[in-house]
């Protein structure tokens, strides 16, 4: 590292887009630590989930080629910022500069007086050399610094990388994304973690205060069995309303329990331009909702999440407008 710490705390904007009555506002300053709190940290989201631009699957190749010692570090960086109620982004950004900065190694030497995981710097007010080149100490200063960083967990994962190890090379971390990824899945248990892959980082505001809170409910409940006709007092189980109606309950929307019925309970607008939080149906004949036997809420970048039926948990999955059965409406609660 070439420079001293980041200090000082930070608050990080959140943009959300509140449409009510044609008028577009935009709600800005949440703490960062309310931000986290509140979007589930450790479950797949948009704000918070691991990222990677290479397809699924991508970084296997160069997870499988890791050593016992590297791996080892893996699974004390995700244990860790498991630890201290980090999400899965935090986790990605300390793997990526790791790997990039000592193989995931706590080496005893490096550029000038540069030691350990992160090549943290004594001379730079790191710590010292003992301290530096202790894993768990290492490690629990990295998270330290980067929770201090402007929009940490909002930016891709290899620029908080720079933005904590302050790198002559900036664009060197983005090399292992995917491979930090692919980690996180394997190694931090995170299921569908390619689910907040491609573009999941970079998906627009939800249209509403209330689809943002739904969504971060919905997102919070993955893994988690489908019973069809649950009831909506618990929240062991889900059909697939009954996860429509909880999720909105929580920004305030009461939503009907059926499937078809919520199809009326909100604006109806062209499925093409479904944002987060806008609801999808299925029907039998898709021109006519007495037929809607399905609803899913639409998380923007072609996925959904869901619980679509006996034997599958709540999940995240791709959507194709063309897919068979799907309405040609979306629906926007409460508006």
């Amino acid at each position: 590292m070439k420079t001293a710490l980041i200090v000082g705390s930070v608050v990080v904007a959140v943009f959300t887009t509140v449409i009510s009555t044609g008028a577009i506002n935009q709600v800005v300053q949440q703490d960062q630590a309310e931000e986290a709190k509140a979007a589930g940290l450790g479950n797949c989201n948009a704000a918070l989930g691991p990222a990677s631009t290479g397809p699924a699957g991508s970084g296997a190749g160069d997870a499988g080629n890791l050593t016992d010692e590297q791996r080892g570090t893996v699974a004390m960086i995700i244990a860790i910022g498991k630890q201290r109620d980090l999400g899965s982004r935090a986790w990605q950004i300390a793997i990526q500069a790791g790997m990039t900065e000592s193989g995931l190694r706590s080496l005893d030497y490096g550029d000038r007086d540069s030691l350990g995981i992160f090549q943290m710097r004594p001379s730079m007010g790191w710590g010292s050399p003992q301290e530096v080149t202790n894993p768990t100490y290492a490690i629990n200063k990295f998270y330290d610094v980067l929770l201090n960083v402007p929009n940490w967990d909002t930016q891709r994962p290899g620029d908080s990388a720079q933005d904590v190890e302050r790198s002559g090379f900036p664009d060197r971390y983005h090399r292992w994304e995917a491979m930090a990824a692919h980690l996180i899945g394997e190694l931090g248990h995170v299921e569908n973690f390619t689910g907040c892959g491609t573009g999941f980082g970079n998906l627009l505001p939800a249209p509403t205060v209330a689809a943002g809170s739904a969504i971060q409910f919905a997102l919070g409940q993955q893994g988690k069995p489908y019973q069809w006709g649950a009831t909506t007092n618990q929240q062991n189980s889900y059909d697939c309303s009954s996860l429509m109606v909880q999720s909105y309950r929580l920004g305030g929307i009461s939503l009907p329990r059926t499937s078809r019925e919520q199809y009326w309970a909100g604006a109806l607008l062209p499925l093409e331009q479904a944002q987060p939080g806008d609801l999808l149906f299925w029907a039998y004949d898709e021109s006519n909702p007495r037929t809607i036997h399905h609803v899913a809420m639409y998380l923007g970048d072609g996925k959904i999440v869901e619980a679509q039926q006996d034997g599958v948990p709540v999940h995240i999955r791709p959507v194709s407008w063309t897919e068979g059965e799907l309405m040609n409406q979306a629906v926007r609660p409460g508006v």
